[in-house]
C-alpha cells in the first residue's frame, strides 16, 4: 500500500492539521511502503538553517516513520520550495523533482505538485519561473534571515489578495496542459494538487483511457490517495478530535 498526500500547509497556527498529520504517521502509514506528499507541506519554508522547533518536531515525526521502514518522498510547493537536501536528510526522506515518474501498481505515474499546469495564470508563470532559478535560489538562500521572513510573508499577502481576485479557470490547470504533458511522459495516470479541487477526472489520450487524479488540501479535513491492489482510492478522512484534558 502507498500513500500520497498534498497540500498540508502545516504551520503552528493550525495544530488541528499537525494532529491529525501525526495521527496519520502514526496510524496509516505505518502499514506503507512509502509516502509521497506532493508539495505545501509546510505554509512556508524559508531555509533549511531556519527551522523553528515545531518544523523539527515535524522533520523528527518523519525520521520515526523513515526509521520504522516507510519510505518517504518530498516534493516543493509553491509554498516550500526552499525546502532542501538538509531538511531531507534529517526526516529520511527523498526529495522528488517536479514532474518525476514513479511506478505504483505497476504502472508508470507521472507526479506533480501541480501549479506548472497553471499556465493561463501568466503572472504567477513569470514569478515562478523566476524563484525557482538557480541564481534566485542562491541569493533566498543566503539572505540574512530577516530578510528571508520578510520576503515570505509579502508573497503570502500578494499570492492570498491575488488567487480572490483572479477567475476560477485562471487559477485551475489549463485543460489542455494535462494530455500535453502526460503524453510527453508516456503515462496515463497524473497525480497532483495545488489546486484544492480533489478529484478523480476520466481522459482519453488518443485510443487510451487516462485519469488525472487531483489531491485535496488539508483544511476542513483530510485527504489522502491509497493505492493497493484495489487500485487508486481518493478519500477524505476528519480529523479526531483531542479528547477533554489530553
Amino acid at each position: 500500500m502507498i500513500l500520497l498526500i498534498s497540500d498540508l500547509h502545516l504551520e503552528e497556527e493550525r495544530p488541528d492539521i499537525t494532529r491529525a498529520f501525526l495521527d496519520l504517521l502514526g496510524g496509516r502509514a505505518r502499514s506503507a511502503q512509502a509516502l509521497y506528499i506532493l508539495g505545501d507541506f509546510f505554509e512556508a519554508w524559508i531555509g533549511d538553517d531556519a527551522m523553528t522547533p515545531f518544523q523539527r518536531s515535524i522533520c523528527q515525526a518523519l525520521r520515526d516513520l523513515s526509521d520504522h521502514g516507510t519510505q518517504i518522498f518530498l516534493m516543493h510547493g509553491n509554498r516550500d520550495f526552499l525546502l532542501g537536501q538538509a531538511f531531507c536528510k534529517a526526516a529520511g526522506a527523498t526529495l522528488l523533482k517536479d514532474p518525476s515518474v514513479v511506478q505504483l501498481n505497476g504502472e508508470p505515474v507521472l507526479l506533480m505538485h501541480g501549479d506548472s499546469l497553471c499556465t493561463r495564470d501568466i503572472g504567477y508563470m513569470k514569478l515562478r519561473r523566476y524563484l525557482r532559478h538557480p541564481i534566485t535560489l542562491f541569493i533566498l538562500r543566503h539572505l540574512p534571515l530577516g530578510a528571508r521572513h520578510r520576503l515570505a510573508r509579502k508573497l503570502r499577502s500578494e499570492s492570498r489578495a491575488q488567487t480572490r481576485m483572479k477567475a476560477n479557470d485562471i487559477v485551475d490547470v489549463t485543460p489542455e496542459e494535462v494530455p500535453r504533458i502526460m503524453q510527453h511522459y508516456g503515462v496515463k495516470t497524473l497525480v497532483h494538487g495545488h489546486t484544492h479541487r480533489p478529484a478523480i477526472h476520466k481522459l482519453q489520450l488518443g485510443e487510451h483511457a487516462a485519469k488525472r487524479i487531483v489531491l485535496g488540501d488539508w483544511d476542513k479535513q483530510g485527504w489522502a490517495l491509497q493505492v493497493d491492489e484495489q487500485g487508486f482510492q481518493l478519500a477524505a478522512f476528519d480529523f479526531v478530535k483531542p479528547q477533554p484534558g489530553a
